[in-house]
């Protein structure tokens, strides 16, 4: 029987990552410059396992192949079959990453014979000063942008954002964007990890190299019309859905919790991928499962699931909802 699911996390070790994440590793090898655990993935060579209960050791792609629409929707497993269609993730930007440009479906499909990418970001904590690069501060020709990559003058045109806990961004494929320093985010997006990085700080490696650019690469995906502002507006609200991100990719919603509170998931022909952000609880659901949750687990609701109650065992309990 199928019940609520937890995985290793996979975790990517960078250049720029920090120690935030560092409680998720056991070997001591891995906890520092941890940029990345990746929480929940169906990325080919990055599927998650699942951690605990009877089907620990169990892969998302071999549960999903068993399952099928029990565990991710019929209508999610007629489109994607086997192949998870969210990767959701935590990033702890000690440094700035680079900045880049993700293609989509249309581009990856036919360069890669995969999907775009399309992202969100929630933003956990920001170190004083912290700040996102997302999207031009106003349309820009090529040509433009081939001058100010070669010339290093390609952040002077694009918006920057200043931010602080609980900043929502929605980043459409096409968008230039860069995560910047002091930043310890929650992603979500589309299965892919095609990423085209455009500039790199000039920065190097431990060996002397520099970062491989896919400046070119890049040209054929970005939006250069874009100027939008990424950022998402919302007003939180206690012991209800606050809907923050509707895409035709996922939908992610944010639920801040002092009491009790059931979610009907029964119209949802989707799984539900829980993100802990604050606090902790307990979950319980339709067919009797039980399970204690709490900050910085992320969590993956089958389809079959008709309902949960979700009880605070702190004063605030808060935490990310996505679906398709």
């Amino acid at each position: 029987m199928l019940y609520p699911l937890k995985f290793k996390p996979i975790l990517k070790q960078t250049i720029w990552g920090g120690d935030k994440l560092a409680y998720k590793s056991n070997d001591p090898k891995v906890k520092e410059s941890i940029g990345e655990s990746w929480e929940i993935s169906g990325v080919q060579d990055n599927i998650s396992v699942v951690s605990e209960g009877a089907l620990e050791g169990n892969s998302l792609q071999e549960l999903t192949e068993i399952y099928m629409g029990d565990l991710v929707g019929d209508k999610i497993y007629e489109k994607f079959g086997i192949e998870f269609p969210l990767l959701i993730k935590y990033i702890d930007a000690r440094d700035n990453l680079s900045i880049q440009v993700h293609p989509d479906d249309e581009l990856a499909r036919k360069r890669h014979g995969k999907s775009g990418k399309c992202e969100m970001w929630y933003v956990l904590e920001a170190e004083p000063g912290a700040s996102l690069l997302t999207g031009f501060s106003r349309p820009i020709a090529p040509a433009e942008y081939e001058r100010r990559v070669a010339d290093n003058t390609l952040t002077d045109v694009l918006n920057r954002q200043a931010i602080a806990s609980g900043d929502v961004f929605y980043l459409p494929a096409g968008r230039v964007h860069s995560i910047g320093k002091g930043s310890f985010i929650v992603e979500i997006q589309q299965s892919s990890d095609i990423t085209y990085r455009i500039y790199d700080f000039d920065r190097r490696d431990a060996a002397g190299n520099s970062r491989e650019l896919h400046t070119e690469l890049a040209r054929e995906a970005i939006d250069f019309e874009s100027s939008e502002n990424s950022r998402i507006t919302y007003a939180p609200e206690n012991n209800q859905e606050v809907r923050l991100v509707t895409t035709p990719y996922f939908t992610t919603s944010l639920y801040t919790l002092t009491a009790r509170t059931r979610c009907d998931w029964s119209a949802t022909d989707s799984f539900v991928a829980i993100v802990l952000l604050q606090g902790s609880g307990s979950l319980t659901d339709n067919e009797g499962n039980r399970i204690d949750v709490r900050q910085g687990e992320t969590w993956l609701l089958p389809a079959s699931t008709q309902w949960t109650e979700i009880t605070p065992h702190t004063a605030t309990l808060r935490l990310l909802t996505s679906r398709i």
